[in-house]
């Protein structure tokens, strides 16, 4: 039972890691110890439980399975030891995270700078990427994610809401009659979102909302390409705020139907159902909420 738990620490360890060389430094451990014990484990199962190539692993279905019930045996271990070591205030450890490609530029890398400096032992690992990614097969601990979300069996938080802004240049203005309602705008050129509908909802000022249905030409799927693409005078596009507030202020791009604004978007945080790491996550959940902009 001893070798079997030792075998399930260094596996968590490894997909967390995302290579058998890193999980080995992390462990002080030699890469043939740590190929040894994965591999015990996979036969002891009688189940493989990561795919292999030289560039990469990821999760089969039954290494999926087991990596959440390992990780919350860890997650288990990790707050014993911390209560009776007393480690709680001085969390440590690696934290993967996967962000929004466009929140390179946002707010938000403020709060994570604030984070990193608050917690100097704890080693963060961010990809940056507008795809949502598997957050159990790639081993993630959190995401952020933008808009709705769909049911996929993780944990979330809401952390604040992302103003928009109808944007323009005013080059494409000018081609144009100027708009008084939403519906002026819907034989405009658009720059469409390849992850978002072709459908755009606005509220005007005294409360009423409206919704249009548009046919974008050029269609992307890079938030901060679509902003680009918009000061090139692309089409018209419905970016956040503050990718586009400086640009307003040069005149660079105009905002459009001042009386009608687009709607924030929900900003998420996402974890597994059973993280292994929950202290981590909680600390990174509560260090960022009321998050403005």
């Amino acid at each position: 039972m001893i070798d079997e738990l030792r075998a399930l620490a260094i596996f968590v360890k490894v997909v967390e890691c995302a290579s058998f060389r890193a999980a080995a430094l992390a462990l002080r451990l030699s890469p043939s110890v740590v190929s040894h014990h994965v591999a015990s484990l996979e036969r002891r199962l009688g189940s493989a439980l990561l795919y292999r190539s030289t560039r990469r692993l990821s999760l089969t279905d039954e290494g999926a399975k087991l990596f959440v019930a390992a990780q919350e045996m860890m997650a288990a271990a990790e707050r014993g030891l911390d209560i009776i070591a007393g480690k709680s205030a001085e969390p440590s450890g690696r934290f993967k995270m996967t962000v929004p490609a466009f929140f390179s530029r946002s707010p938000l890398m403020n709060r994570i700078a604030d984070f990193a400096r608050s917690y100097p032992k704890i080693h963060l690992d961010i990809g940056f990427s507008d795809s949502s990614e598997d957050l159990v097969r790639e081993g993630i601990d959190l995401a952020i994610r933008v808009g709705d979300l769909k049911d996929s069996g993780l944990k979330s938080k809401r952390l604040y809401d992302m103003p928009r802004k109808l944007v323009a240049a005013p080059s494409l203005v000018a081609r144009y009659k100027k708009p008084r309602t939403p519906d002026d705008l819907i034989p405009w050129e658009w720059i469409g979102l390849k992850m978002r509908n072709d459908s755009k909802t606005f509220v005007h000022k005294k409360g009423s909302t409206a919704s249009i249905n548009i046919l974008p030409r050029l269609v992307v799927d890079s938030v901060d390409a679509a902003s680009q693409l918009a000061i090139a005078g692309a089409g018209l596009a419905t970016p956040p705020t503050f990718l586009v507030e400086a640009a307003i202020a040069e005149g660079i791009l105009v905002e459009l139907i001042p009386s009608y604004q687009v709607p924030s978007l929900p900003v998420f945080a996402l974890w597994p159902a059973n993280p292994g790491k929950a202290h981590l996550t909680e600390r990174f959940i509560h260090f960022h909420q009321g998050l403005s902009k």
